[in-house]
């Protein structure tokens, strides 16, 4: 596929969706009313050995084969291998994601990650907490409070320059909505929208927005949180190294 055609794909899907960091999710709003709530938590657990091997396919292996690896349990996410290179390897849910997601309850949810140094420190902190809690039925009211004192407090740092994640496995399941999956990159920024990337306008690769909320009518909340947006590039390659044919999103 030529780098035009490619860009254009990409542009044609980031009309219909905004990136998520669990994931760089988007959600097809036909299938919000199946998930209004959240599934048995069972649902979202896997076989530990396939849920190892889901996570370090979400980079080259260069970078996953010394990667620290978590796992998903009833409570929240625990390491399960211990790396060498500062990178982490996990298999984000859907519950891991903004609260205003239409797929949040999905349990299909399968979003193969792997975050790099600066992203471990400053930004897989808060994709843990939000899913340990959600796990162990916190409200969102008390999932934000939590979330704010920790970042007040420093006991999450404030987010490192540098921050990104690699989402190129080839068995994800992102999303209801299309053929399920994105080979991509992602950027975590300290930004309030995406004018300095030039993201979500005709013609361009990046996609993406507020970490936060996806959708209008959260200002106020917002404006009470650090500025935080997630932003993707699609990749012409899976982490293996094949070919990507078109965004499949």
């Amino acid at each position: 596929m030529s780098d035009s055609i490619f860009a254009n794909a990409v542009t044609k899907f980031s009309a219909g969706c905004i990136a998520l960091a669990l994931a760089g999710l988007c959600g097809a709003a036909a299938h919000a009313e199946e998930l209004t709530r959240m599934a048995p938590v069972e649902a979202y657990l896997m076989d530990r050995t396939q849920e190892i091997a889901l996570a370090k396919s979400a980079a080259p292996d260069s970078i996953a084969k010394d990667a620290t690896v978590l796992v998903l349990t009833r409570t929240g996410y625990e390491t399960a291998v211990k790396g060498t290179n500062g990178f982490v390897c996990y298999v984000g849910r859907g519950i891991g994601g903004a609260p205003d997601w239409p797929e949040r309850w999905n349990p299909k949810i399968r979003a193969a990650a792997c975050d790099n140094p600066p992203a471990v420190r400053s930004f897989t902190p808060l994709l843990t907490m939000r899913t340990a809690m959600t796990l162990t039925r916190h409200t969102d009211t008390q999932i934000m409070d939590r979330i704010k004192t920790a970042l007040r407090t420093k006991e999450i740092p404030a987010l490192e320059a540098g921050a990104m994640c690699y989402m190129m496995s080839k068995h994800s399941y992102l999303s209801a909505y299309g053929s399920h999956n994105m080979a991509h990159v992602m950027f975590y920024v300290p930004f309030a929208d995406g004018k300095n990337w030039g993201a979500n306008l005709p013609g361009s690769p990046v996609i993406g927005g507020n970490y936060w909320f996806l959708t209008p009518g959260h200002e106020a909340e917002i404006a009470t949180l650090p500025p935080l947006s997630v932003y993707l590039v699609a990749t012409s390659t899976w982490s293996d190294g094949t070919a990507v044919s078109m965004p499949a999103i």
